[in-house]
């Protein structure tokens, strides 16, 4: 038989989801998987843990076996819906059990920004249904997942980064991904944090973009961004185990760019009337299929 690793993330959930009792369904990173989660592939530690796949059933019905995990937890059948033919836990239920039992409360609040990342469910309807919520492990966790979210990051080390931004380093909390215009609304280009009141951009850059065309679209924007007076930092990989360094980086350009009046700034993030703004769930969702195709064919899947 193959293992978790060589068989793909719908085998596993397919085959997990075939020992499911008459009632139940898959739920966690897998459920959200199955409605449309990019970001969900049930590995952490960049690939190098396999995550079972686990099967809300409310008993202990199902015997113990590798690749599967269960919740016994209560759970309302208005809880469960039939997609693509598998029965899983609603888009709520699922994020709700994966950040009650993240990691960490950074994981908690990457699964609920990867959860608005394909428009599952906006802030507002995750808070929502917190708010009725109580008694539950891991409740406080979710609570922060729901609270730090944003609907406009690409990725999850963008989350990480944020967060480092407003917790560690103490400043605002940026924009993510808001796209930059001139005054005569020439877009210039997208950074992917941005703090609009001091003047100050962050773009994550893996290894996936020190190199080749993606390095090259990167410098030119940069340039573009700079050339307007926006203070600019990178966060690098090595930054996301000891950010220590990015901090620094992080204030030293804050201090960079006090230095300039904002009066005398000649970019905007206000979009020009002919722009479509995408930067909310309930924007993306308003969008034709047309323009999801035209307008969101740009966020791709970046590490």
């Amino acid at each position: 038989m193959p293992s978790d690793v060589e068989r793909t993330v719908e085998q596993r959930i397919v085959e997990a989801a075939a020992v499911l009792p008459a009632y139940g369904g898959v739920t966690g990173w897998a459920g959200l998987c199955w409605l449309g989660g990019t970001w969900f592939d049930g590995v952490r530690g960049g690939g190098t843990e396999v995550r079972p796949v686990t099967l809300a059933v409310a008993d202990r019905s199902i015997r113990p076996q590798p690749g599967i995990a269960t919740s016994e937890e209560r759970l309302d059948p208005t809880e469960l819906e039939v997609h693509r033919g598998l029965r899983v836990t609603s888009a709520m239920r699922s994020l709700f059990f994966e950040m009650r039992y993240a990691a960490s409360d950074t994981e908690a609040v990457q699964h609920a920004a990867m959860t608005a990342y394909d428009d599952l469910l906006s802030q507002n309807e995750l808070l929502d249904f917190l708010s009725h919520e109580a008694g539950w492990t891991g409740m406080e966790r979710a609570r922060v997942g729901g609270r730090d979210m944003e609907e406009n990051a690409w990725s999850p080390t963008e989350v990480t980064m944020y967060r480092l931004w407003e917790h560690e380093a103490g400043l605002a909390r940026p924009l993510c991904n808001r796209p930059v215009f001139d005054r005569n609304g020439r877009h210039l280009g997208t950074p992917d944090l941005i703090d609009p009141v001091a003047g100050v951009a962050g773009e994550y850059n893996s290894a996936l973009h020190l190199e080749g065309a993606q390095r090259s679209r990167d410098v030119a924007k940069e340039a573009r961004l700079r050339a307007v007076g926006l203070e600019f930092v990178e966060m690098l990989t090595g930054d996301l185990m000891t950010p220590f360094a990015f901090i620094s980086r992080l204030r030293e350009a804050y201090a960079r760019a006090a230095r300039i009046p904002a009066a005398v700034r000649p970019w905007t993030i206000e979009p020009p009337p002919w722009w479509i703004p995408t930067f909310t769930v309930e924007q993306r969702r308003n969008l034709s299929q047309d323009q999801r195709e035209r307008l969101l064919g740009y966020r791709r899947r970046a590490s």
